[in-house]
């Protein structure tokens, strides 16, 4: 796969190019622009919607080494799928994880066809000549995990309507499981409207109407139109989720979030909840970025939230095939030029160099040697203090490794002398406060441990008693009279039969 040097430029610019609707970001603010020019300091990023390529989960072998990978892919690719062998695919995949699944590695891959790139990006390439990051809508998502937007775990479910497309899109413990386009786009939604509604409207006051109205509004007259027309999409997604819980053995979708390209859509994910039974929230996160407007489309949000990650952090799936002219150095007539330019350079300066160097050698080579006497001496009286030193650093050494010694075993010693001093009296005076405590209720003390471990100090008593209640009752006792100092647990009481007597062991941990 292409791999996307991650480099920095003077702005960001998102494209959409399905409705030619394009966002500018300077540091961390963001602004609508009108249209595009040419300049090599921006990087611009772009998507392809649900429509604009396939999506497929395949399997491929371990031993299959790492440079072979790509042909193995695309040889399964147009195997499973038959494609059609006269068209070369743009094909790019990302690795998942199933721990189910030892000798197979597994991809989901994305397929594009040239000719639809080349067809939604026409008009945008003609103005900046460039486009870095062309990526697949659902894969911009993963953002909002890596910068802990999202940071629950679990399956959540995507659903975002655009003007031209809706999908749908699931991701599981915060990785891309599945995606698919939807019935209805927000055009889609309109012409749907219309047919139930029996009259046509206006596409910008069918938007104002799903923006405006109140469904609980009882004298709201589209109410019921738009009811209808919800349910039908939520009839659609309903099936989707059906047949992904099936097919990747998921039991329960916990979240679903909702948004479109327009500002909002009154109580869609109110009726959601209701339909599909599931918690539902806007689309609608704060990504750190400063705006001009109120609301930007959330899909513009994430391509600018993508090119902030680290490169080990986000999905590379790039399906640009417009990139950058290369650098002057780079292209052909550049290394012809630089090549001339050299040569001639070269030309003139050797023979020059050349003289000047040996010059230069002989008479560093005269300065060293005058040099070479005076040095050597030195080094000679440097070697004899050096000897000397070193013989007196081991000696002193000696002593303060004796002496460090001496102070460790008169530690050790006074640690024992307190241990003996303060813990002993300080357990037998625990115990004899228990036991007071025991002898006022009626509970008797079959055995007594002592344990410590990992500066954790904790007794164990073997309780014995007629009545269970009695030992239930000494629990809430010693609970309430020593909160703070101990912490008692007691997890189990049983019956022995022989002696007609509740056991129970009492845990106290010394707080």
């Amino acid at each position: 796969m292409n791999k996307t040097k991650k480099v920095y430029f003077s702005n960001t610019i998102s494209i959409n190019p399905y409705s030619d609707i394009y966002m500018n970001r300077i540091v961390n603010f963001l602004t609508d622009i009108k249209s595009l020019e040419y300049d090599k300091s921006q990087y611009i990023i772009s998507y392809l919607n649900t429509q604009s390529y396939i999506n497929s989960h395949i399997e491929i072998s371990r031993n299959i080494a790492e440079e072979d990978l790509f042909d193995a892919i695309n040889n399964k690719i147009y195997d499973e799928l038959a494609l059609d062998q006269a068209i070369e695919y743009k094909i790019q995949y990302i690795e998942t994880f199933n721990s189910k699944s030892y000798e197979n590695r597994n991809f989901q891959v994305f397929i594009a066809e040239p000719s639809v790139i080349l067809k939604t990006y026409q008009n945008a390439v003609e103005k900046v000549k460039y486009i870095d990051v062309i990526i697949p809508t659902p894969l911009l998502i993963k953002s909002l995990y890596t910068k802990g937007i999202i940071q629950t775990s679990g399956v959540h479910c995507f659903i975002y309507f655009e003007e031209h497309d809706s999908f749908i899109t699931i991701y599981n413990e915060q990785e891309f499981v599945y995606t698919k386009s939807l019935k209805y786009s927000l055009v889609q939604m309109h012409e749907k409207f219309c047919e139930i509604y029996g009259e046509k409207i206006e596409y910008d006051d069918f938007i104002k109407i799903l923006s405006d109205n109140n469904l609980k509004d009882t004298e709201n007259s589209y109410k019921s139109f738009i009811i209808k027309l919800y349910k039908e999409i939520f009839t659609n997604v309903s099936e989707i989720l059906t047949y992904v819980k099936r097919a990747f053995e998921i039991d329960k979708i916990e979240h679903i979030y909702i948004g479109s390209q327009v500002s909002s859509i009154s109580a869609l994910g109110e009726l959601a909840e209701v339909e599909l039974s599931i918690k539902v929230s806007d689309f609608l996160f704060d990504y750190g970025f400063e705006q001009q407007n109120k609301y930007i489309d959330q899909i513009h949000a994430l391509m600018h939230l993508y090119t902030t990650l680290p490169e080990d952090k986000k999905y590379e799936c790039n399906f640009t095939i417009f990139h950058r002219p290369p650098t002057f150095t780079k292209r052909e007539s550049g290394k012809l030029l630089l090549s001339l330019v050299a040569s001639i350079v070269i030309a003139f300066v050797y023979p020059l160099t050349f003289w000047i160097l040996t010059y230069a050698q002989g008479i560093q080579y005269t300065l060293l040697e005058t040099d070479y006497s005076t040095i050597h001496a030195e080094k000679l009286v440097r070697e004899s203090t050096i000897n000397t030193k070193q013989s007196e650093k081991e000696k002193v050494l000696a002593l303060l490794n004796k002496e460090k010694q001496e102070y460790i075993d008169k530690k050790n010693t006074l640690i024992k002398i307190h241990d003996v001093k303060v813990n002993y009296p300080m357990k037998a005076k625990l115990l004899h406060i228990l036991t007071n405590d025991l002898n006022d209720i009626g509970v008797k003390v079959e055995s007594i441990y002592y344990d410590e471990k990992n500066d954790k100090k904790k007794f164990t008593l073997n309780l014995v008693s007629a009545k269970d209640k009695v030992i239930t009752q000494l629990l809430e006792n010693l609970t309430k009279k020593y909160e703070g100092k101990f912490k008692f647990s007691l997890e189990k009481i049983f019956f022995k039969k022989e002696s007609k007597q509740y056991f129970s062991e009492l845990k106290v941990d010394i707080l």
